[in-house]
């Protein structure tokens, strides 16, 4: 698909129409539109996309803004970002990140949020984010905009990062 297409755009200037069809079931499928339509648009090619899974068609609808935003070729609303686990892991990450990313679904912000389980690599990339978490063994420290805000009980963890979500003001 990848070198059909960069065949097809060397040898035209017409608008041209990105998809995998074969893609199949969401997990695969994702993985391989996510490669050959963010793999084309990169190099500038491609003028619309479609992306084809087996599933619900909204979510077609979301892996295809998913691939356009992480190209920085639409607005990002709600970015989670969490650590991708290691044995320094000293809090229940996959339960916050699936908590976070039910009660934030829907939120229209062009907000970051990171949520980072050990003291190690965590103070970094918590900061980084417009609001980011660093825990350890039961609580976290919450950061907004670099700066250390509170610590705060892993229990809370998730209420807390709701309300920053609701109170942050992107800048303009």
């Amino acid at each position: 698909m990848i070198e059909a297409y960069r065949l097809v755009a060397q040898r035209t200037d017409i608008p041209l129409h990105l998809g995998v069809t074969e893609a199949g079931l969401t997990r695969v499928g994702t993985i391989k539109s996510a490669v050959g339509i963010g793999t084309l648009l990169s190099e500038g090619i491609g003028d619309t996309i479609r992306v084809s899974l087996t599933d619900e068609p909204v979510k077609e609808v979301e892996v295809g803004k998913e691939i356009l935003r992480s190209l920085g070729l639409a607005t990002r609303n709600v970015e989670l970002i969490a650590c991708p686990t290691c044995g320094r892991l000293e809090i229940d990450l996959f339960g916050i990140m699936a908590e976070l990313e039910k009660r934030l679904e829907g939120v229209k912000k062009p907000v970051k949020v990171a949520v980072l389980g050990c003291v190690v690599n965590g103070p970094g990339e918590a900061s980084d984010a417009d609001i980011g978490i660093a825990a350890g063994k039961g609580v976290g420290i919450l950061y907004r905009k670099g700066v250390m805000v509170k610590k705060v009980k892993e229990s809370e963890i998730v209420d807390v990062i709701v309300e920053e979500v609701h109170n942050f003001q992107p800048e303009n």
